[in-house]
């Protein structure tokens, strides 16, 4: 399932001593299962204090991020769970509090708005776990990343009629409203969403296998981004704080 047990650093890109997580198997088990496994995982990376820790925590699209597409220069736990809302995401946190990551990656909130939360809803969400992260993980970089857009009429996932009933015209302002509350808060926000977009504002049909969930090119495109933001927005300031820490010394 994915458990961390090696007792080296952890590298969940190429460590042959980890598990792939046999998302076949992960979609039978139930949700408090899931959080359970995750919670394994969590604590073995608390335990062996792996480097340049970064985590990402979200939903199916964070959980079927391909460990072999993820940035190389990170040791990666992904706290993923398939079907997950803002709510849920927010009752779990917890389970990594052990941890000591350098960053921190959320996107949440597309099974919200499938399920028919308001925006109020969802955002006040959005501010709590921001607020829950930055208290547990003061020296932690939280970054926010926007919500991705739908296929609309090209969706052929099984929920489409739901799917169909946001509009993507919504989900751009909800992330409006979010960029603004993370600049409020005082973390990062990656808009991830004009990366996925056609001309007609809707998630382009070469970066998705269903009109929601992302195809291999998708997780590409989510990829660089994370590398470039990592090297123009993370790293300089990591190395700041590094220097600063130093100086204190």
């Amino acid at each position: 399932f994915g458990v961390i047990a090696s007792p080296e650093p952890i590298n969940l890109n190429n460590s042959p001593q980890i598990a792939t997580p046999d998302l076949g198997r992960r979609h039978q088990l139930t949700y408090q299962e899931w959080v359970d496994i995750l919670n394994q995982e969590a604590k073995v990376a608390a335990d062996q204090h792996p480097p340049h820790l970064t985590i990402l925590a979200g939903d199916s699209l964070s959980l079927w991020f391909p460990a072999e597409l993820l940035p190389e220069d990170k040791n990666w736990l992904n706290q993923g769970i398939s079907g997950e809302t803002s709510n849920g995401l927010l009752k779990r946190l917890k389970i990594f509090d052990r941890t000591q990551p350098e960053v921190i990656f959320v996107m949440i909130g597309i099974n919200d708005l499938i399920r028919g939360m308001s925006n109020g809803e969802i955002l006040d969400n959005q501010r709590q776990i921001i607020n829950y992260l930055r208290k547990r993980h003061p020296t932690a970089q939280i970054v926010v990343q926007s919500i991705l857009p739908h296929g609309a009429e090209q969706a052929t996932w099984k929920g489409r009629d739901k799917l169909l009933a946001v509009a993507n015209s919504r989900i751009r302002q909800l992330n409006q409203q979010l960029q603004s509350i993370s600049t409020k808060k005082g973390v990062k926000y990656l808009d991830l969403h004009p990366l996925f977009t056609n001309k007609q504002g809707n998630l382009r049909r070469e970066f998705t296998t269903d009109g929601l969930h992302l195809s291999p090119e998708g997780y590409i495109v989510w990829r660089s981004a994370l590398q470039i933001y990592s090297e123009i927005e993370l790293k300089p300031q990591q190395e700041k704080e590094g220097k600063r820490l130093k100086g204190k010394g």
